[in-house]
């Protein structure tokens, strides 16, 4: 347990030392202030027919300037954006070694292997679920300055377990990108790795299959669409079986090629 704990440390210091840590959060936070943009011009119908082509992509969003509207971005943008930005993340903590070619180092130090891996899932989810509670209250304050309506209390704590839970969904299903990340012993396979998912994502959503594929379930939640506990199940499954298989590789893996 000792080695843990001092693994989680080394793991986070590596972490909050890197530029990765800044530019996840930067770029997460161009989610609140977008979000504030657009409900800026639904507040505004005049200024949104003077900007033309942005009042159409405003308009696309539906509904209207409230906290329903902005929370249901809010929330999408978790579901989909958080995934790439949560994945550069789960990149570069679990391929930051082969990269570097100190991997070698790594497993030479006195922590076993499980240790380092588990370390290196802590630093990725908490990290992810730091970020998105910071955009969170980053966009209170946003839709507070825009000046959106007040809503019942109970309307504002159900979007807001939404978003919640749309993030916890979105964080689980980054394990599998560590694992490519491992065997592609690097950053570029899992980032591949993560936009092909988002491609089939948006494929198979538009075919009607979108329940049974994991990388689809958060987006349709996000938007409201009913999902079923087997969807839940499809998720968790594929987050511990990320997990388990990015364990098996190091465990069992030739580290020295």
């Amino acid at each position: 347990m000792n080695n843990f704990a001092q693994a989680v440390w080394v793991e986070t210091l590596k972490f909050r030392r890197s530029k990765m840590s800044f530019l996840s959060l930067l770029g997460f936070l161009l989610i609140p202030l977008m979000g504030g943009f657009f409900m800026i011009i639904l507040k505004d119908p005049e200024f949104a027919r003077r900007v033309g082509l942005i009042s159409a992509k405003a308009q696309l969003l539906g509904g209207s300037a409230d906290w329903p509207t902005f929370f249901n971005l809010l929330a999408q943008a978790v579901a989909i954006g958080g995934f790439i930005l949560f994945g550069f993340v789960g990149s570069w903590v679990f391929g930051r070694e082969y990269s570097d070619r100190t991997v070698k180092d790594l497993l030479a130090l006195p922590t076993p292997r499980s240790a380092i891996v588990l370390a290196k899932f802590v630093v990725v989810m908490g990290w992810s679920a730091v970020v998105t509670a910071v955009i969170y209250f980053v966009s209170l304050g946003v839709g507070t300055a825009v000046g959106l309506p007040a809503v019942p209390s109970t309307v504002f704590w159900h979007d807001t377990m939404i978003i919640g839970i749309s993030a916890g969904l979105t964080i689980s299903l980054v394990t599998p990108i560590a694992f490519f990340a491992s065997v592609g012993h690097g950053y570029l396979p899992p980032l591949g790795a993560a936009v092909l998912i988002i491609f089939l994502a948006q494929i198979i959503v538009i075919a009607g299959y979108g329940e049974y594929f994991p990388w689809s379930i958060p987006a349709l939640y996000s938007q409201g669409t009913p999902v079923g506990p087997t969807s839940f199940l499809i998720v968790v499954m594929t987050g511990l079986v990320g997990v388990v298989a990015t364990f098996l590789w190091w465990e069992l893996a030739d580290q020295t090629h």
